[in-house]
């Protein structure tokens, strides 16, 4: 049995934190490069330079890439040979957000939802965990702002519906959305499970690296799909034209009851911005 510090959890937290939202993941920049390349219209081409510059401004000048540091939003997996000492392990983790969002200067969203009072530390975060073998803890973080959450969607598709109802409903979503979650973006998409788990395995799906390709070759096709369907749309970077709408779709799809297929839409903003660590 490995033991871990909270304290370690904490000061890992904090970090995550103030890296996430101040420098942007290598993935996203790659493929905001590859975008800027293929793009042929000026406005395009335009707003993907700036946007490169606003990474390389925030990664000098440790600001955050944006003023929305988000909701911080964590998946934990916890290995069952750990043992965690000096407290409670979800108290860790929002100890260590509410040192980084207050050592790093970054905006502290979290409010009641009906009096709409800040918190005024960023906590309580999101938290979901799950157990695994072996003696690591692994920590993965998200900063997800209300701009792109806010274009999200579940739905109860109808069984016969299938994928075609699936495309068709994933693209009006990203279509109704246009510039609000500040395109390009990246969709995670869950399909299967019940109605909140097809959300949570959503939003999973944004943990993926954007140059990664599902182990499933069918999958695959099919988050290639939409990708180039969407893209078409047109509604490019900012919402002002270009061929670069969304900058990958990630799918995650899991077993539900025979009567149902839900389906979840998580939008999430260009900056995609995402940390991991394991201890």
């Amino acid at each position: 049995m490995r033991t871990i510090q909270t304290s370690q959890i904490v000061d890992a937290v904090a970090a995550m934190c103030i890296k996430g939202n101040t420098e942007l993941p290598a993935d996203v920049r790659a493929r905001l490069e590859q975008a800027m390349a293929e793009e042929t219209a000026p406005s395009a081409k335009e707003v993907l330079r700036q946007l490169l510059e606003n990474a390389d401004l925030a990664m000098n000048t440790k600001l955050p890439l944006c003023q929305d540091c988000g909701l911080a939003v964590f998946f934990v997996e916890v290995g069952d040979d750990v043992r965690i000492e000096g407290g409670n392990l979800r108290d860790a983790i929002n100890d260590g957000v509410r040192k980084g969002y207050g050592e790093g200067f970054l905006r502290k969203s979290a409010c009641d939802p009906l009096t709409r009072a800040n918190t005024g530390d960023g906590t309580p975060a999101i938290i979901h965990f799950d157990f695994v073998p072996g003696d690591k803890l692994k920590l993965v973080y998200m900063a997800k702002g209300g701009g792109s959450e806010n274009m999200s969607r579940v739905t109860m598709l109808a069984p016969a519906q299938g994928w075609e109802g699936i495309k068709q409903f994933v693209i009006n979503r990203v279509a109704e959305a246009g510039p609000n979650p500040c395109p390009p973006t990246v969709i995670g998409i869950g399909i299967g499970g019940t109605f909140d788990h097809a959300a949570k395995i959503a939003k999973k799906s944004l943990m993926r690296r954007l140059d990664d390709t599902h182990p499933d070759p069918d999958i695959a096709a099919k988050e290639k799909e939409l990708e180039e369907a969407i893209n078409r749309l047109g509604i490019g970077p900012m919402g002002l034209g270009g061929k670069t709408t969304t900058l990958s779709v990630k799918m995650t799809v899991e077993p539900c009851h025979l009567a149902s297929l839900p389906l979840a839409v998580n939008v999430q903003c260009h900056s995609q911005r995402h940390e991991e660590v394991i201890l």
